[in-house]
């Protein structure tokens, strides 16, 4: 018997809310990564650490937030919560290979397209363990085409963002960047999804008898969510962050007075420059 699919339940509150979360973890993860590119001073592995849970953490959320949407109308599903944290775990492990690759070795057209087959893998395979973590009384069966469309948006999306963390360094470069990521990540979801189809066993009647997808799925939104904000403290209370290769990212141009000296921005002479010379007294004497 063949289950009826519904995957926008709650109509456009799943997948805007999902969309959302990933433009927040694209755009976090992406200014990060930019961080550590562009400022060889700072804790560059800890930046790429952080951009890389980030963007984990977003497609992850993104994910279990549309998937609250989810429905089968003829039994009642629940999901396997080790399998459903193990998604999360290769998320951010394997977007971290991918961004370290690229945050490492640079943007050479080879790197790039490694870490972007790399990562993008990692995406697809967070998205069908998810789905594999889905407990209900039948068959989940995918159409093979549709998944290989699915798994080459991934790569696509992976390699776009990578290319972007340390192409676009501005902040409303990055800002739409990850726009356009959220779109990627959340096409490459509903292709996958469109793959699936549920096959209810013949003497269905029975259900899942664990707790209802919403009583579950949403306590375990709550860690990865509270991470992306406190991500974005972090980004909001560093101007290098937020303004990427505006003036306070910049090292010193040709032509620049050095850091400590009279016109550097963060250095307490910073207004000298703008102060009238006091006059000598006794005439210069």
């Amino acid at each position: 018997m063949q289950g009826t699919v519904q995957g926008f339940h709650y109509g456009l509150v799943t997948p805007v809310a999902a969309y959302v979360m990933a433009c927040l973890g694209g755009a976090l993860g992406l200014r990060c990564i930019t961080r550590s590119l562009h400022n060889e001073a700072s804790w560059k592995g800890g930046w790429l650490a952080l951009g890389a849970a980030a963007i984990g953490c977003g497609i992850w959320t993104m994910h279990f937030i549309a998937m609250v949407g989810f429905q089968v109308e003829e039994v009642r599903i629940g999901y396997d919560v080790p399998l459903t944290v193990l998604s999360l775990a290769v998320a951010i492990v394997v977007v971290g290979i991918g961004v370290f690759i690229v945050g490492y070795r640079g943007a050479r057209p080879a790197t790039l397209a490694t870490a972007g087959v790399v990562t993008g893998l990692g995406v697809a395979a967070m998205h069908y363990i998810g789905m594999a973590a889905i407990r209900l009384d039948g068959d989940i069966r995918y159409d093979a085409a549709t998944v290989a469309v699915s798994v080459v948006i991934a790569i696509v999306a992976a390699t776009a963002a990578l290319w972007a963390s340390v192409s676009v360094h501005g902040f409303l470069p990055s800002l739409g960047a990850s726009l356009v990521m959220g779109i990627a990540v959340s096409g490459m979801h509903y292709t996958g999804m469109a793959a699936m189809s549920v096959h209810l066993h013949a003497t269905s009647g029975a259900s899942w008898d664990g707790d209802s997808p919403t009583s579950l799925l949403l306590p375990m939104l709550i860690g990865p969510v509270v991470f992306l904000l406190l991500a974005g403290v972090v980004v909001m209370f560093d101007p290098l962050l937020v303004l990427g290769d505006g003036d306070w990212s910049r090292g010193p141009a040709a032509g620049d007075a050095p850091a400590g000296t009279p016109g550097s921005f963060f250095e307490p002479g910073a207004r000298r420059s703008e102060q009238q010379p006091v006059p000598p007294r006794d005439g210069g004497r």
